[in-house]
């Protein structure tokens, strides 16, 4: 009997979709369904992933509806227990689904799962850096609290009992970048995280990709949905004032005046480190060359929400 339910999300994704795919089905732990939801590609992405021939593999085509619609597409045709995402681009290690098993039974109560993750360039492959310690492989987490630095969950790293969809809802589609973040949010008010300290997922880094992002606020969350609920977490605050902070600097660099006195006024800077208080009142000239230096260094200037 499957225990999972992998859900691919893909839109043109021809360079990569074969590798992610196959990442899948090489698991060590072979009980699971995968579901690969085509949104409207219009490269050759459809074609390479009919060309699998695996009894295990599910192809379902919507018209470009969004990475958010595509997944909830996914998840509602899913029929096992567990949900595992995957982003069209990235890799799992092949004992992904088998590491994530085991820590599903050691902590059968808990409901949301996760594991390291690695950003995987070209020539060679960069750890993501966790603020915190964990001795012991799967360990209990509050999202907020392990998340100041690296989110512990992302869209190629996540497993969850589709249980919780009733507490937390599906993936907002109303917004275009930053749903992932949204997400997150409603899932750590709600439950702890299993993480997994071993890089057993790989995140595909796009040159450019920060620079290239066209922002725009509408688009984005606000965060106001959560102001009732971090008025008495602390820890929530804190990780919401982390990212107002990337997306205020992301405002800036973009020239989103509005945006970027919309998010700096909502945050309190006593929960920023001195270095994010000066990058956050810096002027954009300076802000954009850190940006070009740090991504020829294939570093971060800020954390985005995964």
């Amino acid at each position: 009997m499957a225990v999972f339910s992998v859900i691919i999300s893909v839109f043109n994704k021809e360079p990569y979709i074969q590798d992610t795919i196959e990442s899948v089905l090489n698991q060590s732990f072979d009980k699971f369904e995968l579901i690969v939801v085509n949104d409207g590609s219009t490269d050759s992405s459809l074609e390479i992933i009919e060309s699998f021939d695996d009894n295990r593999l599910h192809i379902i085509t919507t018209t470009n509806l969004g990475a958010s619609s595509s997944r909830n597409t996914g998840i509602k045709a899913a029929q096992n227990q567990y949900i595992a995402l995957l982003d069209g681009d990235d890799l799992w290690d092949k004992d992904f689904l088998k590491e994530i098993h085991h820590c599903i039974q050691k902590y059968p109560e808990q409901a949301v799962f996760s594991t390291a993750l690695a950003q995987k360039y070209e020539n060679k492959i960069v750890p993501s850096r966790y603020n915190f310690e964990q001795k012991t492989t799967c360990q209990i987490h509050n999202y907020f609290k392990s998340s100041l630095g690296q989110s512990i969950l992302s869209s190629s790293s996540l497993v969850f009992d589709k249980g919780i969809l009733k507490t937390t809802g599906y993936f907002n589609t109303s917004i275009i970048s930053g749903q992932d973040t949204d997400m997150w949010i409603r899932i750590g008010i709600h439950y702890d995280i299993v993480f997994i300290n071993k890089i057993l997922a790989y995140y595909r880094y796009v040159p450019n990709s920060l620079s290239n992002t066209t922002f725009d606020l509408q688009k984005k969350p606000n965060f106001e949905a959560y102001k009732t609920f971090e008025a008495d977490n602390g820890p929530l605050k804190r990780f919401l004032d982390i990212n107002r902070y990337s997306l205020a600097l992301m405002s800036k660099i973009n020239n989103q005046k509005e945006a970027y006195v919309y998010f700096k006024s909502n945050l309190d800077m006593a929960n920023l480190p001195l270095t994010k208080k000066v990058l956050l009142l810096s002027p954009k000239w300076v802000l954009k060359g850190l940006l070009k230096i740090k991504s020829l260094k294939k570093e971060r200037l800020y954390y985005r929400p995964l």
